[in-house]
């Protein structure tokens, strides 16, 4: 993975590119059609807005083939409170990608490239919610997240360490950001 802070790329592979987001009006206008598409309804397109407008938006990257956008990661600021405080967290979503384009990978470049960054960024802890099946190969875990409270069922409630041991001892509920209207 290589990083231009003037292109602001992070991963270039054969017609991809996967990139932080511009941040001008355009492209956050294609975002929102992409999340859209993607999910068949607004809601995850309205998150990544009202997060933005929150300012909770930790991380956001595009993912182009041919230069164009036809995927797109967030992650944002949440913590785990616990009795001895807050322990900041990033959470993972939503990702999306075009559905012409899904099956290719695009996803899992975002995803992959996205937990890289954010490592390098000091983040230590990840969480998601989704399908164990296909977050697991990129090291998140039901079992990392047995001893966080949250909404959601258990099943699908998933952690990831960027740090070793970030989780040890951590118990304590999840905070998200407000824009998720937990």
């Amino acid at each position: 993975m290589s990083y231009n802070a003037k292109l602001g790329r992070v991963g270039t592979t054969g017609n991809t590119i996967v990139r932080r987001e511009s941040g001008d009006g355009q492209e956050r206008s294609v975002i929102h059609s992409l999340h859209t598409a993607a999910f068949g309804r607004a809601d995850e397109a309205d998150l990544v807005d009202s997060l933005r407008t929150e300012g909770a938006v930790l991380l956001s990257l595009a993912g182009e083939w041919e230069g164009r956008v036809v995927g797109h990661i967030l992650f944002s600021r949440m913590f785990v409170d616990t009795a001895d405080g807050p322990i900041a967290a990033a959470a993972l979503a939503p990702v999306a990608v075009l559905p012409e384009f899904q099956g290719r990978g695009m996803g899992g470049r975002l995803i992959t490239e996205g937990l890289e960054l954010l490592r390098e960024l000091g983040e230590r802890i990840v969480i998601v919610l989704g399908h164990p099946e296909y977050y697991e190969r990129f090291g998140f875990s039901c079992e990392r997240a047995g001893s966080l409270e949250s909404p959601f069922p258990p099943e699908a409630f998933m952690a990831r360490e960027l740090s070793p041991g970030a989780l040890d001892g951590v118990r304590g509920t999840v905070r998200y950001a407000a824009a998720f209207g937990l």
